[in-house]
Order: C-alpha cells, then structure tokens, then sequence
C-alpha cells in the first residue's frame, strides 16, 4: 500500500532563470517557424551568458526567417522577460544564431512517403501523470511552486513591486496526511532585487503577503519553516550570474518530480519530435483517465522508434485507485485517440504556434486557450473513457 502520511517537495525557477531564457528563446523560434509553415521542423538550442546568446540547431522552414529576425525575436524575448541590466540587456547582448538545414537522414525517416506515415523523430519514451491533489489534477507541491512564481512575476511585471528581479526560484515542501496535500511545512524562495540594500528580511516582506495569497488558505502555520534568500544579496542575477542552457529543467517542465520522465526536453522542439507531442498527449490521457474517475492517480508511458509511427507500447498505471482493469483502458487508449506523431498533432493541433508561452510556469497544469494553447489540458475525453472501462 501506498504510504498515507509524508514530506515531499518540489522547486520551480521563474521566466528569468538563465535555463528558462533559454527554453523561451528556443520555443520563440518554434512558434516563429509553425507561423509562416505549420509543417516546418525546428530543433532550436539556445545558450545565455553574460551578454552574449547563443541560438543553434536545425530546421526546415520558409527562408522568410532569417538570422536578423530570429535575433530581433531573442531581444524581444529577453526584453519581455525584463532583462536591462549592465551585465544581460536585451538592447546590446551579443547574438549569435547558427541554425542550419535538418539532416537529410532524419528527414526521410521521419517524413511521411508513400504508403508510409510520418514517423516519430526519434526513439524514446514519455510518461504523462494526473492526480486529484488540486483541482488541476496535478501534484500539490509542483503547482503551487509555480503559483508563487508566476505570482511574483505578476507584481514586478505591473510595477507594484519594481524592486524584484526576474530571476527567482522557489521551493515548497507539502505534509501529506492520509495521502492528501494538507499544508507546507517550508517554503524557500530566492529572488534577485535590484536594490543593493536589501536585506534577506527586507526580501521576505516584500515576498510574504504574494507566497501567502499563492498557496490554500490554512496550509502555512506558525510551524511552516521560511527561507527567502537564505544567501543574502542576491543581485547579479540571470545569465550574467549563472550560464543557461534550453532544456535543463525537465522536472520543473513536468511533475516536480512526483512522476517518472522519460529524459526528453521540450522547448526547441516542433511538435513532430514525440519528445514533446507524446509528453503532451500522455498527460492529455492521464488527466481524462483520472477526471474520468477511473483512478486518483494514473501514470501513462508511451514507447517509439525513430521513423516509425505507432507507439511501441502503451503501459497505463491507476497506482491501486482505479475502478477499471489497466489493459482494457490500454488497448482503449489507442481507439479514442491516434497515437501516431501526425494523429497526436492533429488531434491537440499542435502545428500552431503556441509554445513560447509553454517555457515558464510549467507545461501542465495550466488552462488550455482559445487559439489551441495548452490543448492538451482539456477533458474532452471523459465521456469515451467512460464508455471503454465499462
């Protein structure tokens, strides 16, 4: 049985993390490339350091986007972010892009030809996770760590508090008792400030009544355990402080670590490269399997080999809550939607350009958007779920 009472923690950066500039650099340029040509293939990699990004990868796409433009995309990007310091400044950082045409090899196992469907891109596995921890189906400590961030980001954004820089990260410890979240036993936040002055307790003044408004009335007591800024100053901040890379916060990305990963990132990725589409559409699954009330918890993993279109294998685990067998909803899994690379892509619409918003705050556990945006937290599949476990 599945221990009932227990400590767990997990930690999210902000969109001014150095990584997280990255991730959003990289997926400016997928969105860029899906605008002009939805079928278009990017595997963009952007690194950040003191004044100087660095873009590189493949692509094939229209020649329409050029160097200058993905450059000025960059700039804008940091700029959003808020990045107008001496040593990061998205006026007069240095921009380097190399990306250059998708391999030949890649291309004619991955496209479609013939009597063949388009393949996966590359071989890999990938897991999707739900819970009924939150009302967004994900696990507690992971959303909240969000929660306070994007809150955060909010406030300096609008000006209410300026003093906060955009580089941050925090971290919530959450008590579970009889299996469920039922409060924090500590929070850690790290936040760059731009005032030199500023003290650690000066910090946590500033950040308290925003972590307070973030988390469940009741879940911090006198007991909850506070660290904000436990180095002290914390003013060289992003990547002049610290080199960032896209794709090195998979576990912020995804579950926080309450779930397996199958090791793929995903800005920089078009959503041919299963990496991220089948990650998408695992969670899609896991999160109808459990809004469906066939279990408290699901985990799903989805298989593939390179060049090949249907998932090696389909493995579903309900964790000893389900209400239904696990190999009937496997073997349903696969009628109610087409696990191909293409039918996972038209079934989520992923060939629009709605992935740089993806690169903070996390992929899951957010509201899907009018234009397709996070198609993939929706529960549109209950009904059929239903109808499959009996």
């Amino acid at each position: 049985m599945a221990r009932q009472d227990y400590l767990f923690t997990s930690e999210s950066v902000s969109e001014g993390h150095p990584d997280k500039v990255c991730d959003r650099v990289s997926d400016a340029v997928v969105d860029a490339y899906l605008a002009e040509m939805p079928e278009a293939r990017v595997a963009c990699e952007t690194l950040a350091t003191t004044n100087r990004i660095v873009i590189a990868g493949e692509t094939r796409g229209p020649e329409t986007i050029t160097k200058d433009y993905i450059a000025h995309l960059a700039r804008m990007a940091v700029k959003d972010i808020g990045y107008a310091q001496d040593g990061f400044h998205w006026e007069n950082c240095d921009i380097d892009v190399h990306l250059h045409a998708q391999s030949a090899h890649i291309a004619q196992g991955v496209d479609a030809s013939g009597n063949k469907d388009e393949g996966a891109g590359d071989q890999g596995i990938m897991f999707g996770y739900a819970c009924r921890e939150t009302d967004e189906l994900m696990p507690a400590p992971i959303l909240f760590s969000h929660k306070i961030l994007k809150k955060l980001a909010d406030v300096r954004k609008s000006g209410l508090q300026p003093v906060l820089g955009p580089d941050a990260k925090s971290q919530v410890t959450v008590r579970y008792a009889g299996g469920r979240p039922v409060g924090v036993t500590s929070i850690v936040l790290s936040t760059q400030h731009l005032d030199e002055t500023l003290t650690s307790q000066d910090v946590r003044e500033i950040v308290e009544p925003y972590i307070r408004e973030s988390l469940p009335d009741g879940w911090i007591t006198s007991d909850t355990i506070w660290h904000v800024n436990p180095t002290g100053a914390f003013v060289i901040g992003g990547p002049d402080g610290d080199c960032g890379l896209t794709g090195r916060k998979i576990i912020v990305d995804t579950y926080g670590g309450a779930a397996p990963h199958g090791g793929g990132a995903f800005s920089g990725k078009d959503p041919t490269k299963v990496d991220r589409s089948a990650a998408y559409a695992a969670r899609y699954l896991a999160k109808n399997v459990v809004a469906a009330g066939l279990g408290d918890r699901c985990t799903i993993q989805l298989s593939y080999a390179i060049g090949v279109s249907d998932p090696l294998s389909v493995y579903v685990d309900l964790h000893g809550t389900g209400t239904c067998d696990e190999s009937r909803l496997e073997a349903g899994l696969r009628d109610v939607m087409h696990l191909s690379p293409r039918g996972i892509r038209e079934h989520l619409k992923l060939n629009n350009p709605i992935y740089e918003r993806t690169a903070s705050y996390g992929h899951f556990g957010r509201e899907p958007d009018a234009d397709g945006g996070f198609s993939w937290e929706k529960t549109d599949l209950v009904d059929a779920l239903r109808t499959i476990a009996g």
